[in-house]
């Protein structure tokens, strides 16, 4: 069976089936856009954004969750499953192994931004 056809009326639907489709079947530069998390206040001022695009090395602090109010640096960026994995951030196994936890894009909240990408500037500051 093929690749399911994208339709953006599916956004518009109020059933949760059709909200579940809409994001597992968007194409890239869809999924971009709800790859995005809030910034903090000096970020929002800076740039006058409220919002950026979660990437690698960029510092979040968790808002919600067992792990609300720690810190760290993004390692992965889960974009299928639209969640982000912390450095530092896991729980430990009965067996006593550590594995690293993901977390919602929407419950973290980027306090510093990687800059090395010069698109990514250029993305920041343009209104």
């Amino acid at each position: 069976m093929g690749k399911m056809n994208f339709n953006t009326n599916w956004k518009s639907s109020t059933k949760p089936k059709k909200q579940v489709k809409y994001r597992f079947n968007a194409p890239a530069h869809i999924k971009g856009k709800m790859l995005r998390a809030h910034l903090s206040s000096e970020l929002v001022k800076k740039y006058d954004k409220r919002t950026a695009r979660v990437r690698k090395d960029d510092k979040v602090k968790i808002m919600t969750g067992q792990f609300k109010n720690k810190t760290g640096k993004v390692e992965v960026v889960d974009t299928k499953n639209f969640k982000v994995i912390i450095q530092g951030i896991g729980i430990q196994k009965t067996e006593g192994t550590k594995i690293r936890y993901p977390i919602a894009i929407s419950n973290v909240m980027i306090t510093e931004l990687t800059l090395s990408d010069k698109k990514r500037e250029v993305i920041l500051k343009r209104k």
